[in-house]
């Protein structure tokens, strides 16, 4: 295999899981192209420079210099959310760019949705794009989804997913996220946790969902009104006629990493928590009685390692990622795209409108009932 020589646009948390997920490649997968770790770039130099210095980086330098380079093949996007449209432009426009994995959001306005659309078109067939939503590549989700696939269930009817933070309740730990306080779609709980759980929609249900309603709770006098700290949206499926409920929070306490998802169909439901990731749970009519389907950290017939039954973690999922945007056969996996990734914006981008529209006519009942 090739070489692959990667770039990062970014040198944060996100990045530095993603540098960990590169490096244990190799450990998971018999066939892997050998990793060479180029450039790191990112705002302030004494970030990048030790960034470098720590993960193997031969140089460090600012996002302009990274993207004017001709000895990088593959680019990962991390930076900001303002940032990742510019960034994306700018490694599109790359000499020899072969691949580009671009984090989440994938964009902040519907402007840059809209532009995204074109580059993405200018670039099919010569660049490789893939969105950063690992929650896909979850051992447990990855067989929830094949059985859902399988039709067993019948069709949807109602559903309900949550993803629930609680560190944002701390104003010590906001102070420190001061940049992740802006308004949606660019911030915000529905841009940070709840995109992955439209993703998740999404992957089960298919693109169409329409947006029908949307609110929000929580507030501190540290963050904008149109951060979300808690917001809920109500969706439909047009082409089923199913109906439900995402919610996303920053501000829920004892919930730690909570993401639940619950479908329910004609024939019976499924559901998958975060708290249990080992495993998926169905229910079938016909049996009248739940079914725990333990999954462990298993992807049949690509790797085990180290075992099947072993608990399956958060950067598992991204390893596997990593292994499928560097060309790794799966058929059965769901790769979220630029045009899934701009589903996902859409829908994010529209819970802001109608978040605007819940908070005005929240200011219109206490001007109407002082």
């Amino acid at each position: 295999m090739d070489q692959v020589n990667i770039g990062f646009l970014g040198a944060g948390g996100i990045a530095r899981a993603h540098a960990y997920a590169l490096k244990a490649l190799a450990f998971y997968y018999p066939e892997t192209p050998a990793i060479g770790l180029v450039s790191v770039a990112s705002a302030r130099p004494e970030s990048r420079e030790a960034f470098a210095t720590r993960f193997g980086f031969s140089h460090a330098e600012s996002p302009e210099a990274l993207t004017s380079r001709t000895d990088i093949d593959t680019v990962f996007i991390m930076g900001p959310n303002h940032t990742h449209f510019g960034h994306f432009r700018a490694a599109l426009a790359m000499k020899g760019i072969r691949r580009i994995y671009l984090e989440k959001p994938v964009c902040s306005s519907q402007e840059e949705e809209v532009a995204m659309v074109g580059l993405a078109a200018s670039a099919r067939g010569r660049v490789d794009i893939q969105v950063g939503f690992q929650y896909l590549q979850t051992p447990a989700v990855r067989e929830a989804l094949a059985f859902w696939k399988s039709g067993i269930l019948g069709k949807p009817v109602h559903f309900d997913l949550k993803y629930y933070h609680g560190d944002y309740l701390r104003k010590s730990y906001r102070e420190k996220r001061v940049t992740r306080l802006t308004p949606a779609p660019d911030g915000g709980a529905m841009a940070d946790l709840g995109s992955h759980g439209l993703s998740l929609l999404i992957a089960f249900l298919g693109n169409g969902l329409q947006m029908v309603h949307a609110l929000q709770a929580g507030t501190f006098p540290d963050v904008p009104a149109g951060s979300d700290l808690f917001s809920s949206v109500a969706l439909t499926d047009p082409m089923t006629g199913a109906a439900g409920h995402l919610s996303a929070s920053r501000i829920t306490a004892g919930s730690g990493d909570l993401v639940l998802l619950e479908i329910f169909a004609e024939k019976g439901a499924l559901r998958f928590s975060s708290q249990n990731p080992d495993y998926f749970e169905y229910f079938l009519e016909e049996q009248e009685h739940w079914v725990r389907q333990p999954v462990g950290s298993h992807y049949r017939g690509i790797t085990a390692f180290p075992s099947g039954h072993v608990p399956a973690g958060w950067l598992r999922s991204m390893v596997h990622a990593h292994y499928l945007f560097l060309g790794g056969s799966d058929p059965a996996a769901f790769v979220p795209t630029l045009t899934h990734g701009l589903e996902v914006q859409r829908l994010v981008r529209e819970t802001a409108f109608h978040l605007t529209r819940y908070r005005e006519q929240i200011l219109q009942i206490k001007k109407n009932h002082p």
